[in-house]
């Protein structure tokens, strides 16, 4: 449906468009300009999407939040939003430990084919992004902007470097500038899109702590890293421990946790995405997959007895992944007995 036929439709037929009735008893009279608008933004680039709530490549995990955002723009690859993700926020104003944490976390998790995501926020987001594009790995920046506005403006590199293998989100029509209202509504995305939220630094009345929130309210897991009791940057962290999250020293920590929800998520994946490969003779990687037993592999394991770069055997164990053939689990990756 182009422009005019959605206009046509709202002056006459607006009953045919598949909203609420409540809605539709009000004068929707849309903005077609913004419409506009984003439609041009998206055929500028090749790497521009729209994805609406019911397009095949709208993320599973976030159509089940409260209140799911009906459109998201997507600046980079689209394969980005399909493996399993893991949020990684904290302060601004992180302490330098801080900063080499984030860096890691993000590195590890990216190197584990996991997807990173955060909010491209000065402080632990940056560095949790810079992680996973230094190991060449997939993450998401949710923008609390429209999809075309670098805010930190310091932060341009990482918001181009993200699009080599992963994405920028927003759920605002391009040219949203930085409002303060804006970055909650970013927070709910973020968290929705993951299994779980990790917080790395974060004081009592840090933004972050609201994502971990919704974290909770979307039913997903939520980690902390403690620190110092006479750090402020970890008072946050602290008080999401007292409360239930997970204490954090290693990326093994969040494994243990979202391995059960990561199984569930890929199979969902394969089965609405049709990925199938039920036949070994059919794999392109079946020396790789011998390497795997039916018992926790270490990955280092799987690369000494596969000879191959690790960059290579991860990007191939993540392919595997998603057709089924392993999981990833605490120690490693196990083989699955397919029916």
């Amino acid at each position: 449906m182009d422009v005019e036929e959605l206009r046509q439709m709202v002056e006459h037929e607006k009953h045919a468009l598949p909203l609420p009735e409540s809605l539709l008893e009000t004068d929707l009279a849309p903005d077609f300009s913004l419409v506009e608008l984003a439609l041009e933004w998206q055929q500028a680039a090749d790497n521009h999407s729209i994805i609406c709530f019911d397009d095949p490549n709208y993320p599973s995990l976030l159509k089940q939040i409260s209140a799911p955002p009906l459109i998201l723009f997507v600046k980079g690859q689209l394969d980005a939003l399909y493996p399993p993700c893991i949020a990684i926020v904290g302060s601004r104003a992180a302490s330098r430990a801080g900063l080499q944490l984030a860096y890691q976390f993000g590195k590890e998790l990216s190197e584990l084919a996991f997807t990173v995501c955060s909010g491209m926020a000065a402080g632990i987001d940056g560095s949790a992004h810079q992680g996973c594009i230094d190991s060449e790995g997939r993450t998401l920046a949710v923008l609390g902007t429209g999809i075309d506005i670098v805010y930190p403006k310091r932060h341009r590199q990482i918001y181009e470097s993200i699009q080599t293998n992963g994405a920028v989100i927003s759920g605002f029509w391009p040219g949203t500038k930085p409002f303060p209202g804006n970055f909650p509504k970013r927070n709910r995305i973020i968290s929705g899109l993951s299994l779980g939220t990790l917080v790395v630094e974060a004081c009592r009345k840090s933004g972050s702590l609201i994502t971990a929130r919704l974290a909770l309210e979307q039913g997903r897991e939520v980690f902390a890293i403690p620190g110092s009791i006479l750090a402020e940057n970890s008072q946050g962290c602290h008080d999401l421990i007292k409360n239930g999250a997970k204490l954090v020293e290693n990326v093994a920590d969040i494994i243990e946790e979202v391995s059960a929800l990561c199984d569930f998520h890929l199979e969902e994946l394969r089965s609405r995405h049709h990925i199938g490969g039920e036949n070994t003779s059919d794999l392109p990687f079946a020396s790789l997959l011998a390497s795997v037993g039916y018992e926790a592999t270490p990955i280092d394991v799987v690369v000494e007895h596969s000879g191959k770069a690790i960059e290579l055997v991860l990007e191939q164990m993540l392919e595997l992944e998603l057709q089924g053939w392993v999981a990833v689990v605490p120690g490693g990756y196990v083989k699955i007995k397919r029916s």
